[in-house]
């Protein structure tokens, strides 16, 4: 029976990887399609070197399954297409952009007519080969749970190191940039999987003294103060980043991220509460004093503020108010690929105003498209963390999931107005390899998660293997043991052995369930002697995931290794108000 459900739950892993195999053509298919009209509708033409593109896209999409078929089997089979499809999507977006900002700055000799996607397509390569290499080598996700404390001391390193690294005047201000030897890469992207599993390490060793229940004020039940320390460390070295680095949407994502993590180890809303109260505290008191801040909160307040003739030019940017009217003017079905005019905002190309070129040429409906498949991926990698058994599991799942989540969201906030500008990558769309290169890694580590959750789900448990020979060596014993406490019952239940047992009794009859006064079964051996000092008893061997220690039709046979049943109460294999002696 075990291992007709072992085939067949291979048989529903293999034909995942083959819906994985459909998503992912489809996947291809649809972000040539939309190259192609872009191309189309912009130049009247077919997109140079098509051919190569799609041969790369798809053989890159290719070997990521291949990947996945042979080292996570039973991985979720949307995970990979979505990642896939927002991969190329972005690319074909930023080709679009590419063309249209090579015409408009033909003369002015600036930086923004220098093609973004060739660059962004080289980081494609090296990003999924990266993920492809984290799925490969890494046989178990707990394998990062060795060293959290080293990941967590190498991130706090690298979250630092760019307030020591001059700004540059393209930056406006914000400091996320670390620039050595001509190369400059975003070291917040990294950290913001790296803390991520710490927070798991940290809470899964913490969660019980984090969960006991503290003072109650008007009516909601507060942490102990000593245990509020995590939470307050946290919550100020999110405002150090914000204050000395200017970066406003890293410092949301962390802190929310572990707040998210907290409530999720500790089911304790307090916690939701108490850092909701300190978020939106600080980032008030520091959105007032910090000026670059300050800035952004007063272009998010006043973005049409930009039109009047005294306006301040060092806070006041035409960036948002073109936002909104990009957003504007793509209606419910957008203006066409190609067709729209996304480049009147500065470095769009380059930044997570990509958004807005959605939003102007595909209309709300592609907005929702765009959405829904973020949400999608959200929702597969939650799904993941409530599949997985183990709580390191389930809280990494949860955090990346929760990253993923909320930089869209401040992203996506921040263009459309919802909340100030952050200055955030957009995830997958946006032109930057630190933030694709962390975000693929983020695909892998979802991978590798969902394909524990999913053994664990289709996969059996086998019984333990860990003491064959022993197990086979106590059987004659075991045999044997049976063989005297049998004879031995037999001598007591003949006539004539006094007045206990035997009194009142056929000769040679044995009880069916035992004596009133001694109520388990009369083959059970004694409680807490024999049976639990008996080699090749079932607690030498240990009990798989998914298996009950009694027998039932969720347990074949009823035990594990061949050894006898452990009674579950001293009584017997009966609660005493339901043995059928005394019943």
């Amino acid at each position: 029976m075990q291992s007709t459900a072992r085939g067949e739950g291979r048989r529903l892993a293999a034909r995942h990887r083959n819906i994985e195999l459909g998503l992912l053509a489809l996947a291809v298919a649809v972000c040539v399609a939309g190259h192609i009209d872009a191309d189309l509708a912009l130049t009247g033409k077919m997109p140079p070197n098509l051919l190569v593109h799609v041969l790369s896209l798809g053989g890159l999409a290719g070997a990521a399954h291949m990947a996945v078929r042979r080292f996570a089997p039973y991985a979720d089979p949307l995970i990979l297409p979505l990642g896939v499809f927002l991969t190329g999507f972005g690319l074909m977006l930023l080709d679009r952009l590419d063309i249209s900002y090579a015409a408009a700055h033909a003369r002015k000799g600036d930086f923004q007519k220098l093609p973004a996607a060739p660059q962004q397509f080289m980081w494609v390569f090296i990003a999924v080969l990266v993920s492809l290499a984290l799925v490969v080598f890494i046989k178990h996700h707990r394998f990062f749970q060795r060293y959290v404390y080293i990941l967590m001391a190498g991130a706090l390193v690298l979250l630092a190191a760019p307030a020591f690294f001059p700004g540059r005047p393209e930056d406006f201000g914000a400091k996320r940039w670390i620039r050595l030897f001509g190369l400059s890469f975003e070291p917040d992207e990294f950290v913001k999987v790296a803390i991520t599993i710490f927070f798991a390490g940290y809470l899964m060793a913490s969660r019980d003294a984090l969960a006991l229940a503290g003072r109650k004020i008007w009516g909601m039940t507060l942490p102990r103060g000593r245990h509020a320390g995590p939470v307050l460390a946290i919550w100020v070295m999110s405002l150090l980043v914000l204050i000395f680095e200017r970066d406003l949407g890293t410092s949301l994502i962390f802190f929310g991220i572990f707040v998210v993590m907290l409530y999720v180890a500790t089911e304790r809303t307090s916690w939701v509460v108490l850092g909701l109260l300190m978020a939106v505290g600080g980032a008030a008191v520091v959105g007032t004093l910090e000026p670059h801040v300050h800035g952004r909160v007063e272009a998010w307040l006043h973005p049409l503020d930009i039109y009047k003739p005294v306006h301040d030019k060092a806070i006041i940017s035409d960036q948002p108010a073109e936002a909104l009217f990009s957003l504007g003017t793509g209606h419910l079905t957008g203006t066409g690929l190609g067709s729209g005019r996304p480049w009147l905002i500065g470095f769009a190309g380059r930044s997570d105003f990509v958004f807005t070129t959605i939003g102007e040429e595909l209309g709300l409906a592609g907005v929702t498209a765009v959405l829904l498949v973020y949400l999608l991926l959200v929702q597969r990698g939650l799904r993941t963390a409530v599949g997985l058994t183990d709580p390191f599991g389930k809280l990494l799942a949860t955090g990346l999931s929760t990253a993923l989540a909320l930089q869209v969201f401040v992203v996506v906030g921040g263009v459309s107005g919802l909340v100030p500008l952050t200055g955030k990558a957009l995830p997958f769309l946006a032109a930057g390899g630190s933030s694709l290169l962390a975000n693929w890694l983020t695909v892998a580590l979802l991978i590798k998660l969902s394909d524990s959750a999913g053994r664990t789900a289709l996969e059996p448990a086998l019984p333990s293997t860990d003491f064959p020979a022993q197990a086979a060596s106590n059987r004659p014993a075991q045999a044997e043991q049976r063989a005297g406490q049998a004879s031995g019952q037999a001598a007591d239940q003949a006539p004539g052995q006094g007045q206990g047992q035997g009194e009142g009794r056929a000769p040679g009859r044995t009880p069916a369930h035992g004596t009133p006064s001694d109520p388990r079964p009369a083959s059970a051996p004694e409680a807490g002697g024999q049976q639990a000092g008996r080699p090749g008893a079932a607690a030498d061997f240990p009990t798989a995931p998914g298996y009950g220690t009694g027998p039932g039709p969720s347990r074949p046979g009823g035990t594990l290794g061949g050894g006898l049943h452990t009674p579950t109460h001293p009584s017997g294999p009966y609660p005493p108000s339901q043995n059928p002696a005394t019943a």
